[in-house]
């Protein structure tokens, strides 16, 4: 019977490729993320309906904002831990990084097919997380391992932009974006990459290996040799374009466990993730939450709650955002299935509409040609959606 039903369903697919939109419309319900056995992404996946069941518009602005004939799309799979996505606009190129096998991937979407082509951008980038451009179109990356920003060259050296303040070195760069302004570039500073996994611990001792019971040097010579060794409070960090020098803007008990940042489209609100306490954190801790500042004088002020992040009686746990040209906030977010993905919020912080994916999503980013393409990384997976809007920042 179980055969039947998969043959019958089968021909419906095909059968819809060729139908008409109004008889697309009688096919029956798809099924989605939250479904059993859930939706799969594979070679194997039922042919795509129209509209998707797993974009969920709840707001008339978010509608407006959809094609309706698109649909999510997985591009990428069987990555480590996909973070970090910036459209190269000249390259026609997302690049990526993956904090877990410390490398980074150049996507190349196709023209004529459906994804693209992934190939290895850097063999070794230092567990590197957040990555964005400049206003010059420079590359911009946070590396976990060395415990610093760089920023790569037109000549392809590499600028070390911070590795310490007021004479301590860095936690794990994590988010880091630019401020089309005054060229100045902005990081978070958690301890996410102080681990075995996304970076190395402390020396003994440290606040993020206090018993000394981890081999903090084993197997990485050079971070080990030249980049820090001790954890220090969170900080969001601001350096100058034109000095380089490097300024905390929000301390630990300002926004504890710094995240994702994120500018507002007319740069007056700097939007600050506070995520889940990070390794060796002492004093204030993240409480995964979406807050807003305005900029004044071009530094944060005035800090107020954006976002708690609840949703159906879950606190999901928010982690990188990206804003579009309209000043909504599309924020990746992890959680129970059927709750996890992305989450667009207009400015006054509304939740408008919601993307199921499969797994949580860490960050998700504009790209394309147009800038209307969603690309979200969740996981060992990236994913598209192609949107009526464009991203409104750098990267």
């Amino acid at each position: 019977m179980r055969k039947r039903r998969v043959f019958l369903t089968q021909m419906l697919f095909a059968g819809a490729a060729l139908a008409t939109r109004s008889r697309a419309a009688t096919l029956p319900e798809p099924s989605s993320v939250v479904s059993n056995p859930p939706r799969r992404w594979d070679a194997h996946a039922s042919a795509h309906y129209v509209p998707d069941p797993d974009i969920l518009s709840l707001d008339a602005d978010f509608k407006a904002m959809l094609f309706p004939g698109a649909n999510i799309e997985r591009v990428v799979t069987g990555m480590g831990w996909l973070e970090g996505p910036a459209w190269l606009g000249e390259a026609r190129m997302l690049l990526l990084s993956d904090t877990v096998r410390s490398q980074q991937y150049r996507f190349v979407p196709s023209d004529t097919t459906g994804d693209g082509s992934l190939s290895v951008y850097r063999q070794e980038s230092y567990h590197s997380n957040g990555n964005t451009l400049d206003t010059t179109g420079r590359v911009v990356t946070c590396e976990h391992d060395m415990r610093r920003v760089v920023r790569w060259e037109l000549d392809g050296s590499c600028h070390v932009v911070a590795d310490r303040f007021e004479g301590k070195t860095l936690n794990s760069p994590n988010d880091v974006v630019v401020h089309p302004g005054d060229g100045s570039i902005w990081f978070s500073d958690p301890a996410y990459g102080d681990t075995l996994i996304e970076g190395h611990p402390d020396s003994p001792g440290g606040l993020a290996n206090r018993d000394g019971r981890l081999r903090w040097n084993l197997g990485d010579e050079v971070p080990t040799q030249f980049a820090g060794h001790a954890r220090q409070p969170d900080h969001v960090f601001r350096v100058d374009a034109q000095s380089g020098a490097v300024e905390a803007v929000l301390t630990q008990e300002q926004l504890p466990s710094p995240n994702g940042l994120c500018f507002s489209p007319d740069l007056k609100t700097l939007y600050v993730i506070s995520c889940n306490p990070d390794p060796g954190q002492q004093g204030a801790k993240g409480d995964n939450t979406i807050h807003a500042f305005d900029m004044v004088d071009g530094r944060p002020c005035h800090g107020r709650l954006f976002s708690d992040m609840m949703l159906d009686g879950h606190h999901m746990v928010p982690d990188g955002m990206r804003a579009d040209v309209f000043g909504n906030l599309w924020c990746g977010a992890s959680g129970p299935l059927g709750l996890a993905g992305v989450f667009c919020f207009n400015s006054a912080g509304k939740l408008i509409g919601r993307i199921r994916l499969p797994s949580g999503c860490s960050n998700p980013t504009f790209g394309g040609i147009k800038r209307n393409e969603l690309y979200m990384c969740a996981g060992h997976d990236l994913f598209r959606l192609r949107l009526e809007t464009q991203g409104a920042g750098l990267s």
